[in-house]
């Protein structure tokens, strides 16, 4: 079983008992599971003194050296009930099931353009469904870690922030962060004091990362081109995904953030670039009349955007100890592990054609 990648006893967090990197995604600790009496947290350490009796009973008692002669068999579990655990499937240096990778994305593409281009107010309800269930995912995983953000202030916030941006633009999206902290501030009072900065530290990020970056999509979108600008947005996003996917299975030797993702290389970052750069400079000249300098620009730009918000995702997973941030997308993890590099594209996006092509 692999180790917790955070070890480090002066941070915050080493009290706790952290996941695993490669443990099952959805294998958290569900507050509403706690007995009543049972102090927070107290579920997670007790659980962990469980495995480890057991990891000692499996290696010194009977049972670990039964017919097949071997102590050191597997973990505590496996080795006491005589199962061998099942090895992960290997999937080369791809690290994920390409085929099964290919038909959701293809599906999500299909559930976000179908919308834009036939009934575009269905679109906002795409965006505020993918900001809710990003929220949902997101205090998911900071549970993890010890803190309770409160889950109905930032639903409630998060589809307030998408609708004010949509019909009145990005200050109306900065009117209702502020409202959402306000909100999730006084409904965090009810539960007192202990732990109080915690969580609205983690509601904080939640807040930002999600509704509020997010959020820029709908401004994006509510221009009379707006289809055409979005749909350049996703395309480069598209583009710096698979140029660097390409690139690094291809030619991939020298990792650019090895403690944050290993399978990331300086040579598929720029096959990103160049993707990226290369294929915005076609569309924002077929779909804007930009000219295609100004799309080279535009889609290097946002592919390091796009690679940055891939990074910071897995920074926080890194030191959340969990692989993905759920399991409801075959193939992907979680809607947030989808959205990472969306949530940072989108509001540069937004950025750079208000500059290179003013809405009309």
């Amino acid at each position: 079983m692999s180790e917790p990648y955070d070890t480090d006893p002066r941070r915050s967090g080493a009290s706790r008992a952290r996941q695993p990197y490669d443990a099952a995604p959805d294998a958290y600790t569900d507050p509403s599971d706690l007995p009543a009496d049972e102090p927070r947290g107290g579920r997670r350490r007790r659980e962990d003194a469980d495995r480890a009796t057991a990891g000692d009973d499996s290696g010194h008692g009977d049972s670990g050296h039964g017919d097949s002669g071997h102590g050191d068999s597997g973990d505590g579990d496996s080795a006491a009930t005589g199962e061998r655990a099942e090895a992960p499937k290997d999937y080369g240096r791809a690290g994920r099931n390409v085929p099964v990778s290919i038909l959701v994305a293809v599906g999500l593409l299909l559930v976000i353009l179908t919308p834009l281009f036939f009934f575009k107010p269905l679109f906002l309800v795409i965006l505020v469904a993918a900001a809710g269930l990003g929220i949902w995912e997101m205090t998911r995983a900071l549970r993890t870690s010890g803190a309770r953000p409160p889950l109905i202030p930032l639903l409630g916030g998060g589809v307030a922030m998408i609708c004010l941006a949509w019909f009145s633009g990005v200050d109306a999206l900065s009117i209702g962060l502020l409202i959402t902290v306000l909100a999730t501030m006084v409904w965090r009072m009810g539960d007192g004091p202990a732990g109080y900065q915690r969580d609205m530290g983690a509601a904080a990020l939640i807040m930002v990362y999600v509704p509020f970056l997010l959020g820029f999509a709908a401004p994006l979108t509510t221009p009379e081109d707006g289809k055409w600008r979005i749909l350049a947005t996703l395309a480069a996003v598209v583009l710096s995904d698979t140029g660097g996917f390409v690139s690094g299975v291809l030619f991939g030797k020298h990792p650019m953030a090895p403690t944050i993702s290993p399978k990331k290389s300086w040579e598929g970052f720029a096959g990103s670039i160049v993707a990226t750069g290369a294929g915005s400079a076609a569309i924002l000249w077929a779909l804007l009349d930009v000219a295609p300098w100004k799309g080279v620009l535009f889609g290097m730009v946002v592919s390091v955007a796009a690679v940055l918000g891939d990074l910071a995702e897995s920074l926080l997973k890194r030191d959340l100890g969990i692989k993905d941030m759920s399991n409801i997308l075959p193939g992907h993890g979680g809607i947030m592990d989808r959205l990472d590099s969306i949530v940072f594209a989108v509001p540069t996006a937004y950025l750079l054609l208000s500059v290179l092509a003013p809405p009309a």
